[in-house]
């Protein structure tokens, strides 16, 4: 059984090495959730058989509520992907922290203390930081993302709360050396629940001061925190194959969560301690700033006359549930031979590839869909830039505004296209808070209204 066991784990370490591979693609990401799915049942099946397992009925009914609980999960709707996400990192890093408590108590009843060595110690005090931070965290930002009535969305800040949040962390890394001191003395069990408490504090106090806007990035960090402890867990257990899994997890997730901080000119400080999204007056006191605004008729009839178009996804589109629509347009212009591209900000949506799932959900053809670097030379020859309720990824003042706090983000140049239409509820703000001038620019005509609805619109005054 243990050959089976080693030679499973080497077999599920290359699925999930492949679906990380075929991920990477929209061709081929079906096959790598394939390859992902099959290499977890593989090294489930795989520690299930070891002769060590005696206990079959407690891990039949875990099997059954994991079932109960994710197959709910798998029908959100796809503009709750985010918040789901978010919720499945909080079960991985509660799953962590749970295994590391029950783990140390298991230890700690047996008299000779001979598994807390100073290594193993310290890979049980860091599964347990990692794991219940990830899990505190991972719930508020799934609160934030889903628009909790009791969590709020902008960034709460006050004086001092670097302090505060880097003083909670000290203090819990604090007595976890203690703890790897200390292991077994009579007041240890207090030290480790401590330990516990601080770190689910920490993930409440880490994610507060973090506005929507960098949700996207927060998610792949915390996607990370969750890899990290599962490789913790993988020493504390000597799993080979969970400190493999768990190292691939972490090391994507902050490879992801660097190139979208690249994406946004920001640094890992900036965004966990920045309060990036501070809301702030769209407008000078009394000044009054002018847009145009587009019937749907006049914007039919751009659109007919264009021979180039990008279109702008964004979380208006995710909201309104406008992908389907968005097809209907595409269909509609390429049958008028009008060349249309679809252009993604690294950080549009509310986490990594959101826009690609929404697209690629209404059947968008992969050689249409272009990211940032690939797309943004087009945009001074395109005749018409169909934005949809992406805000703070179109804001020229992150090219020419340096008090503004999104100077250097890289964005899309919707600025430089012949004419642009503006799909928006209203004026407000994106998750920034600040201001776009691309609202009042000369070739820029605003379309109010429901995303969906004001698609559908245009579509049928096309035809």
């Amino acid at each position: 059984m243990h050959v089976i066991g080693e030679l499973s784990a080497v077999l599920a370490t290359a699925l999930f090495i492949f679906a990380l591979y075929w991920m990477g693609d929209p061709k081929t990401a079906r096959r790598g959730v394939i390859a992902g799915v099959t290499g977890m049942a593989v090294a489930v099946l795989a520690t299930w058989i070891q002769p060590e397992i005696i206990h079959h009925g407690w891990i039949f009914l875990a099997i059954v509520a994991g079932f109960a609980v994710g197959i709910p999960l798998s029908r959100v709707p796809l503009t709750a992907v985010p918040q789901r996400t978010a919720l499945s990192h909080a079960f991985g890093g509660l799953a962590a922290g749970l295994v590391g408590t029950a783990e140390y108590f298991l230890w700690l009843g047996e008299p000779a203390g001979a598994h807390f060595t100073p290594f193993r110690t310290g890979a049980l005090v860091v599964e347990v930081i990692l794991g219940f931070l990830t899990f505190t965290g991972s719930l508020m930002a799934a609160g934030k993302l889903q628009e909790v009535r009791w969590i709020p969305q902008r960034p709460v800040t006050y004086p001092g709360q670097n302090f505060v949040n880097l003083g909670v962390l000290a203090l819990a890394a604090g007595l976890g050396v203690v703890l790897v001191l200390y292991p077994t003395a009579p007041w240890s069990g207090q030290v480790f629940i401590a330990i516990g408490a601080l770190a689910l504090i920490f993930g409440v106090l880490l994610i507060i001061p973090i506005g929507g806007a960098d949700m996207p990035t927060v998610i792949s960090i915390l996607n990370a925190y969750a890899g990290l402890a599962a490789v913790a867990m993988g020493i504390v257990l000597d799993s080979k194959l969970l400190v493999t899994a768990g190292a691939l997890d972490g090391s994507s997730g902050l490879i992801l969560s660097i190139i979208m901080c690249r994406a946004m000119n920001r640094s890992f400080t900036n965004v966990l301690f920045g309060a990036f999204g501070k809301a702030q007056p769209a407008a000078l006191k009394g000044e009054q700033k002018e847009w145009k605004q587009e019937s749907v008729e006049g914007a039919a009839q751009l659109l007919e006359q264009a021979r180039s178009v990008v279109i702008i996804p964004g979380y208006g589109m995710a909201v309104a549930q406008a992908q389907h629509k968005v097809r209907e347009l595409f269909d509609a212009l390429t049958k008028r031979n009008v060349s249309v591209k679809f252009a993604i900000h690294p950080v549009a949506g509310r986490m990594p590839g959101h826009m690609n799932v929404l697209l690629a959900e209404a059947n968008i053809p992969y050689d249409v869909v272009h990211e940032m670097e690939e797309v943004n030379n087009e945009f001074g020859q395109a005749d018409v830039a169909y934005v949809i309720g992406a805000n703070d990824i179109t804001n020229p003042s992150a090219k020419t505004d340096q008090a503004s706090p999104i100077f250097g983000m890289p964005v899309l140049d919707v600025d430089r296209a012949k004419a642009v239409f503006f799909i928006k509820r209203s004026m407000a703000a994106g998750y920034a808070g600040i201001d776009n001038p691309l609202f009042y620019m000369d070739r820029t005509m605003m379309l109010f209204g429901d995303a969906k609805k004001m698609t559908e619109e245009v579509v049928k005054g096309m035809e």
